[in-house]
């Protein structure tokens, strides 16, 4: 499968435009068709609705969509490792959550990296399926997640179990020192989109259907900040906030008639590699 031909189909699926497509890629328009129009015939299916006012993905496309972006990652991690000064090191390529790498795995690599440790290390942050998925296409050697991969040819082990806080600034607790789960959506609540099923299914269940958060970050670590400016409240992983309860800059509201689930953090690599780091 001709690599051009998909980076076209991202670019085209991102910009939703062929003019466009064809500047950013500084190639003429009827390229752009060309290419799309052979990647189209090679899968089998149309991959965009095409109109004269619109163009968007088809189903199908929408499907082939991350399959192309797994390829070309692909693609540049070995040309990357093939060409790397370090090429006589022994890869370790991690994928992690940001939250499970800020708590968990930076002080490991800070430890390691301080030391010839004989690696040549790749470090990526994302969300746990996309880890998973990349784990399963030999992407990562070492995947750091919320979610457990039940998949042969695959171990997966529970590292740590986290509660679930509802926190804020010291300064709104004097008015919700605890709250009731009806109380829940007249507080200026900020949503953080774990990417969890069960977390993320049980925060959005709480509040009314097509409730509208005044704020929404899929990033837990960069909400730490409205918090601590006394913005709000939020749900977050104790071990991502211990720092600020001991210091007093945040504080709990406690749950009056409701529980918030616990979190699982995993660890997944595949059978018979001992791996590199065991946490």
């Amino acid at each position: 499968m001709d690599t051009q031909n998909l980076k076209t189909f991202l670019t085209l699926a991102s910009v939703k435009n062929f003019t466009q497509t064809a500047r950013l890629m500084y190639i003429a328009q009827s390229t752009v068709t060309n290419r799309i129009a052979e990647l189209e015939k090679e899968v089998g299916k149309p991959l965009f609705n095409r109109s004269k006012k619109s163009i968007t993905l088809t189903r199908e496309g929408a499907l082939f969509l991350d399959y192309a972006r797994r390829i070309l990652d692909l693609e540049e991690l070995s040309i990357r490792e093939l060409n790397s000064p370090a090429f006589s090191r022994t890869p370790l390529r991690i994928g992690t959550t940001n939250t499970i790498y800020e708590c968990y795995l930076e002080p490991v690599l800070l430890d390691m990296l301080k030391g010839e440790n004989g690696y040549a290390i790749t470090l990526t942050i994302s969300h746990s399926v996309s880890l998973l998925e990349g784990l399963q296409d030999g992407l990562f050697d070492l995947a750091f997640t919320y979610q457990p991969l039940q998949k042969s040819g695959f171990h997966c082990h529970r590292f740590h179990t986290d509660e679930l806080l509802l926190v804020t600034s010291p300064e709104n607790i004097r008015f919700h020192k605890t709250v009731r789960k009806e109380e829940l959506s007249s507080l200026n609540y900020l949503f953080c989109n774990f990417a969890l099923q069960e977390v993320g299914q049980f925060i959005r269940e709480l509040f009314p259907p097509l409730y509208q958060f005044p704020f929404e970050i899929d990033n837990s670590t960069k909400l730490i900040q409205y918090l601590l400016k006394g913005i709000g409240c939020s749900f977050l992983p104790e071990s991502l906030v211990h720092p600020y309860l001991e210091d007093g800059s945040l504080s709990v509201i406690r749950l009056q008639d409701f529980e918030a689930p616990r979190i699982n953090c995993y660890q997944c690599f595949p059978k018979g590699r001992e791996p590199a780091i065991l946490l």
